[in-house]
């Protein structure tokens, strides 16, 4: 656990983090980013972590990876590159700095260890946990492939290192479909979320998918009355769910994709007004590009997600500390089943 006073002295010796008005006026082309939904009084606070985060960065030779669910002071201020948990698995294994800082969750940071085992991986808080990947592990994954001999077991990437070991493959919402069609196999084990498996179910219907009960706690809370009431409160908004929600809830949306894929179809639709069923920084972040796009409610905070601020980036660049490590037994194994991922994804073209 953070000592938080500790931190906030030696932060505040190395480096003036006091509201600064006229840095963030030398730095308003990068407040522009996220004017929408930041107030100019918390760029005036946050401005000078962001400048000491960047200059820390170039100093340390350490590149920072943000989940489309960080918030905008991380997601636009701080972060070298950003998107869902496919896109950056990939580009952790692409990235030539010493030192790769994960802003997101825990299972995250794994990832990053276990693709580039010689490089020095932060996470910046690490009870930065997962509901998700919490409700499996190892011995749920053995319970599965006892009871389905010679299925194939596709592990979501929100997982941790133990759990993709004992996989075959890993997938993500974007990838899921294609991940279990392409397999050979005509019944397939997916864990640990039941309602992506759920969702990939109808997609593939040739194959015979059976599933762990695990659900993500952003997700799961939404319901089809919800977003039945929204469209009778406005029947012109465009609705756009993530597949860890349940079928009824996606079947109530006019498109359902992953976190890059919901962020590629507003982009190129533009509706005039869009109800992001998922986490609530998704519209937050893409808002100042898309002026003309009105973001509507509901949406639900992942209480994870959040831990990561950029107090505690700045921290984690300043001390070294929260380094994450995965046992290189268990991280060969993982690696196998990401890498096989990542192979396959290029292969099929997504």
């Amino acid at each position: 656990m953070l000592d938080f006073r500790t931190m906030r002295h030696e932060l505040a010796e190395a480096y003036d983090l006091a509201p600064n008005a006229d840095l963030a006026e030398e730095m308003k082309d990068l407040y522009a980013t996220m004017d929408r939904v930041v107030s100019p009084p918390e760029w005036v606070q946050a401005a000078p972590y962001v400048a000491a985060i960047n200059r820390l960065k170039r100093e340390k030779n350490a590149v920072i990876l943000a989940h489309n669910y960080m918030t905008p002071d991380i997601y636009h201020g701080v972060a070298d590159f950003v998107g869902d948990s496919l896109q950056l698995a990939i580009k952790a294994t692409e990235v030539e700095a010493e030192t790769i800082v994960q802003c997101g969750v825990h299972f995250m940071a794994e990832t990053s260890k276990i693709l580039n085992p010689s490089k020095r991986v932060l996470i910046p808080d690490m009870e930065a946990g997962c509901s998700l990947a919490n409700s499996i592990g190892a011995a749920g994954i053995a319970q599965m492939r006892a009871q389905y001999p010679g299925a194939p077991v596709v592990t979501y990437v929100n997982t941790t290192a133990e759990e993709k070991a004992a996989s075959d493959i890993c997938c993500t919402s974007s990838n899921a479909a294609a991940i279990v069609r392409a397999l050979p196999e005509q019944t397939v084990i997916m864990a640990p979320d039941q309602y992506l498996a759920q969702n990939v179910a109808r997609q593939v219907p040739e194959k015979t998918i059976v599933w762990w009960n695990g659900s993500c706690v952003v997700h799961e809370r939404f319901t089809a009355q919800d977003l039945r009431d929204y469209r009778k409160w406005n029947p012109d908004t465009t609705i756009i769910a993530h597949p860890e929600c349940p079928p009824e809830v996606v079947d109530e949306s006019d498109f359902a994709g992953s976190t890059s894929g919901i962020i590629n179809f507003v982009r190129e639709r533009k509706p005039k007004q869009a109800l992001l069923v998922t986490e609530c920084s998704m519209a937050s972040n893409i808002s100042d590009e898309l002026p003309e796009v009105d973001f509507v409610g509901p949406c639900n905070m992942c209480p994870y997600m959040k831990k990561i601020t950029l107090e505690k980036v700045l921290w984690a660049l300043h001390s070294g500390e929260a380094e994450v490590h995965v046992d290189p037994e268990v991280a060969a194994k993982a690696r196998v089943a990401v890498e096989r991922m990542i192979d396959l994804s290029k292969q099929l073209g997504i």
